[in-house]
């Protein structure tokens, strides 16, 4: 659980997000009060037994909570979209308030632990064994009219999976999900507004691609689809008959898939980059006989995408410049950072700035059309990248104007405001933190047939007055991760 944590107000945090510490507060308060009731039986009837019954009570809780129905669960409608950081751990997953970093909820899993977000802004995937496990963050968001609702619960680990040999990549678009099994090629597709974990099952569609890879495949609204080559050769795209519509082979390696606007898909080489315009592959070579870019970044409304890129093809020298790839132009250029980074250290900013976290603990904010570095932000102190890729290392997530970033050798997660250029929140935990998403609780295009994006940061005002975090939290020991898809599981292993 959250141990210890320290806020600084922000006036941009305030506006966006003035509703969001008030669940902390009443359970802090549930607490206190059962402290005093132990208290008062100790008294009573002695320590030993007061401490028998707070084991039974806790143990009557837990069996409780594994127990609960789904739809027994309490909803609360919010002010405003209320954002929800889900992470894992060694033994688990816990989902936070996107605002103070409190622990909402922790959630047992064995095995080591991969989380992805759904696509629809309320719903998770735990990759746990050979299955994808859907995670219910709790929070929401509806439109009506002109304007949409928002709404919370307490989150929930459903026993709702899509079981399959070495489930890998989880992506979405215009309201389809797809799931990628390495271990067969398989993938399944979902509609994104069928994800309820008070359902016995997820109703999918099962495609093959043309053999077991490390892969990745996009279902889109028509039935066509995007897939990566059994060798990883490349990629082809299918009519929704199934009929191959165009193919590339010239992507080695290929990996790392993200969209971008006009029906744009891109991936990664290890030369380059392939893109799919909605029509034909075209791709974009760097001019280097090797330099791999194994993810990529996108920004909403913006042809240019932020890439990791490595240039030592053993892989014993660290990435030290990252790629910005203009699909429009074709052109790649690369910016230096001046110190290591990895896989789990790049995402885009509100403006679609190029954030990257680097080793010395500075976060990087660059400019993605010029390439011209910003602003640096020391967030952390320097760390140093472990062998293993499932080991923890410091990983980032974007959210609008905030950062979330995670410190393993701490056990801190940090809230980075970069309005403010400041951390504004750390949450000390008595986990190491791994991989890390953040749901927003907003409407998802494509997910509801009233969803307007001309409204879809429409909120309901709230009073200010009425949530002042700077008097009401100021002083509490708490305060209240664009989707490149950044999967990674092999080679080296930023999949």
């Amino acid at each position: 659980m959250n141990t210890a944590s320290k806020t600084v107000t922000s006036l941009a945090l305030v506006s966006a997000l003035a509703l969001s510490a008030c669940a902390g507060e009443n359970g802090e308060e549930a607490e206190e009060q059962n402290d005093s009731d132990q208290n008062a039986a100790a008294e009573d009837t002695g320590a030993d037994e007061a401490e028998g019954a707070a084991d039974a009570d806790d143990d009557a809780d837990a069996e409780g909570e594994d127990d609960m129905d789904p739809s027994e669960r309490e909803q609360q409608e919010a002010g405003g979209a209320e954002p929800r950081v889900a992470v894992t751990y060694d033994g688990g997953a816990a989902v936070l308030d996107g605002v103070s970093l409190d622990v909402i909820d922790e959630f047992d899993a064995d095995g080591f632990l991969r989380i992805n977000e759904a696509g629809d802004g309320r719903h998770a995937f735990l990759t746990e064994g050979s299955s994808f496990r859907l995670l219910d963050a709790g929070t929401w968001g509806e439109p009506h009219g002109e304007h949409n609702h928002y709404y919370t619960t307490e989150p929930y680990l459903s026993d709702v999976t899509v079981d399959g040999d070495t489930p890998a990549h989880v992506v979405s678009h215009d309201g389809i999900g797809t799931l990628f099994f390495d271990g067969t090629g398989e993938y399944r597709s979902f509609d994104l507004a069928e994800l309820d974990v008070e359902a016995e099952s997820l109703e999918t569609e099962s495609y093959e691609s043309e053999g077991e890879h490390h892969g990745v495949a996009v279902v889109l609204e028509d039935g066509s689809r995007f897939e990566t080559l059994e060798d990883r050769s490349g990629a082809r795209f299918l009519d929704a008959d199934g009929e191959e519509m165009d193919r590339n082979e010239n992507c080695p390696g290929v990996h790392g898939e993200a969209a971008g606007p006009e029906g744009v898909i891109a991936v990664g080489c290890e030369d380059g980059v392939l893109v799919w315009d909605g029509e034909q592959f075209e791709k974009h070579d760097t001019g280097e006989d090797y330099s791999r870019i194994g993810n990529l970044f996108p920004s909403e409304g913006s042809p240019i995408f932020l890439g990791d890129y490595r240039t030592d093809q053993d892989g014993e020298e660290p990435m030290t410049e990252v790629a910005l790839v203009n699909t429009e132009s074709g052109d790649i250029s690369t910016v230096n950072v001046d110190s290591p980074y990895n896989f789990r250290n790049l995402q885009r900013g509100p403006d679609g700035e190029a954030l990257v976290l680097t080793e010395d603990g500075q976060l990087h904010i660059i400019d993605p059309e010029t390439g011209e570095h910003l602003e640096h932000i020391d967030v952390i102190d320097e760390w140093t990248e472990p062998e293993d890729w499932q080991e923890p290392r410091p990983a980032i997530r974007a959210h609008d104007d905030l950062v979330y970033v995670t410190d393993p050798d701490s056990q801190e997660i940090h809230l980075l405001d970069l309005t403010e250029g400041e951390v504004i929140t750390t949450a000390e935990f008595d986990f190491e933190p791994n991989e890390i998403i953040v749901i927003d609780g907003r409407p998802v295009g494509g997910v509801s047939s009233d969803y307007d994006e001309d409204h879809e940061d429409d909120d309901h005002a709230h009073d200010d007055d009425d949530h002042d975090h700077d008097e009401d939290h100021d002083d509490d020991d708490h305060g209240h991760d664009d989707d490149g898809h950044d999967h990674d599981h092999e080679d080296d292993h930023d999949h």
